[in-house]
């Protein structure tokens, strides 16, 4: 019995019944398809959405939090503000000794101010004559701190004003907006400081070689920005808790002049060293020649 040949494939297996023939459409063929995105792009766009809401639900968790930290910013203002209110009223008695003691050095405000290097800057040599007629001054906060302050100054009799005191106030309304106002000064017939030229040039004063700054007087009618008076801030922030640095600030024309007079000390002992070392050597050729001198004698008593 003869061997069968094996049935070959097809597309649906087997040839034979069903099988599909050459050119004959079985609705099998590849249909055209629209694109697809690549499944890397839609991961990323998926990552991107998840990260995009779990930053907004940081920035929303930070902001709560900040609030958090501001309540509890206000609250240490408050706490700070009444710390501060007791420990000023502690300290009115220890000022008003300082004051009493101040009072016996002469000229210890005026020495104070020009020795500070901002108001130094704002003083000039009849700012200063002024000054010396300047007894005490006095930085009073008002009770709640916050809404603001006052100094004044206390003048002796003098030749440029009337007034025995000279005051300028600073106020923070419930709005929070500054304002200021200040004592009329009464200025006798012709000795208006704030009035001169301040094109006069400065020959007297030891620090300042420059021009004439505006008067320092003039600080008690300037109201323009008060907000940001930094004459009135350095006195009350600087100067009035410790006066006495200022006041003990070494005088650099006195510091400078005992440098130059340590200077020509150490040139002058320099100069006697020089003379000191010329000498020895003089002394030494002279010892050189007497010992040649000698050596001349003895071989001239050998040849006889």
């Amino acid at each position: 019995m003869a061997l069968r040949k094996p049935p070959s494939l097809g597309r649906k297996g087997f040839l034979g019944r069903g099988a599909a023939k050459p050119g004959m459409v079985t609705g099998n063929e590849p249909r055209d398809r629209a694109p697809s995105r690549p499944l890397s792009f839609v991961g990323s766009a998926v990552f991107a959405g998840q990260k995009e809401k779990e930053q907004q639900e940081a920035i929303e968790h930070i902001d709560e939090v900040q609030n958090e930290i501001d309540r509890l910013n206000e609250q240490a203002s408050e706490e700070i503000l009444k710390v501060e209110q007791k420990y000023n009223k502690l300290r009115q008695p220890f000022f008003q000794k300082r004051s009493e003691l101040i009072a016996k050095i002469p000229n210890f405000w005026v020495t104070t101010f020009v020795n500070h290097p901002q108001v130094s800057a704002l003083l000039g040599e009849e700012d200063e004559e002024a000054l010396h007629y300047l007894t005490r001054v006095e930085v009073t906060e008002f009770e709640d701190i916050k809404s603001g302050y006052r100094i004044d100054f206390y003048f002796d009799e003098n030749p440029y004003f009337e007034n025995k005191v000279l005051s300028k106030e600073f106020h923070l309304n419930e709005s929070g907006d500054p304002s200021s106002k200040s004592t009329e000064i009464k200025w006798k017939s012709g000795k208006d400081l704030t009035k001169r030229s301040s094109q006069t040039q400065n020959k007297a004063s030891r620090k300042r070689q420059h021009e004439e700054p505006e008067s320092f007087f003039t600080w008690f009618t300037d109201h323009s920005d008060a907000g940001a008076d930094e004459l009135g801030e350095v006195i009350k922030d600087d100067i009035w808790p410790n006066p006495l640095q200022y006041y003990l600030v070494p005088d650099m024309d006195d510091e400078e002049g005992e440098g130059e007079e340590d200077d020509d000390d150490d040139e002058e002992e320099e100069g006697l060293e020089d003379i000191d070392e010329e000498g020895d050597e003089d002394e030494g050729e002279e010892d050189e020649d007497d010992d040649e001198g000698e050596e001349g004698e003895e071989d001239e008593g050998e040849d006889d």
